[in-house]
């Protein structure tokens, strides 16, 4: 399942990002790279021993944290440090597939979604579209600042040359609750039919019956 969300920060939140992103030392994209990915990576990356950055970091995650969408879709159960990359003119990163296994501050996780979190506007540069390779073939996208798009780690995919203007985006993964991708998606589809009920007729007989099924589905699947 791949999931753009609109609004996944708050605006006050992305002009916070813009004004330290504009104030920040960015360094070589490829040492964050595995070795393989090193050969096709060619963009920027805010330095993360930035405290700035840090706290960047944490409200970011926070506000995810906070998304009902995000929550619905992912299941967070743990999160990696999120990167700001920057894409300038003539930069690009080639086909690749996100590491299985990623460091973190406490250890390693596993990696079962990606995503990025678009923070220029589409219209002030040109090229950098994100490619996912699918069943279907080659999906695009470009979205506005302050929207994100959720993943499975497990594609290929790649950023096109930028062309003009820059790129700025936060990325990041997702150790999920549920690591079988098909019921990610069963539990997304019944969280989501049952919010709308809920919207529409109240706390119903249907409401509960639906509740109680992905509860316990939920149950069944869950790792914690």
């Amino acid at each position: 399942m791949i999931l753009c969300i609109e609004q996944a920060i708050s605006a006050d939140l992305l002009q916070e990002v813009h004004a330290t992103l504009s104030d920040t030392s960015f360094q070589d994209g490829r040492k964050t790279a595995g070795w393989h990915a090193q050969t096709v990576k060619n963009n920027q990356q805010a330095d993360g021993k930035d405290a700035r950055i840090a706290k960047l970091r944490e409200s970011i995650t926070g506000e995810l944290n906070r998304h009902p969408l995000f929550q619905m879709a992912a299941r967070p159960r743990r999160l990696k440090p999120l990167m700001f990359s920057r894409y300038q003119s003539g930069m690009n990163y080639g086909n690749h597939v996100d590491d299985a296994i990623m460091p973190t501050p406490d250890g390693a996780m596993r990696t079962d979604l990606s995503f990025t979190l678009f923070l220029e506007s589409p219209d002030t540069y040109e090229g950098g579209e994100l490619l996912i390779d699918t069943t279907a073939g080659e999906q695009t996208y470009k979205l506005p600042a302050g929207a994100l798009i959720l993943y499975p780690s497990s594609t290929l995919h790649r950023v096109e040359p930028v062309t003009r203007g820059q790129r700025l985006a936060a990325v990041g993964w997702v150790q999920s609750q549920v690591r079988d991708p098909q019921q990610r998606e069963i539990l997304f589809d019944l969280d989501r039919t049952r919010r709308q009920m809920f919207e529409q007729d109240g706390k119903s007989q249907d409401f509960d019956i639906i509740s109680k099924s992905l509860t316990n589905l939920l149950r069944m699947w869950a790792e914690v």
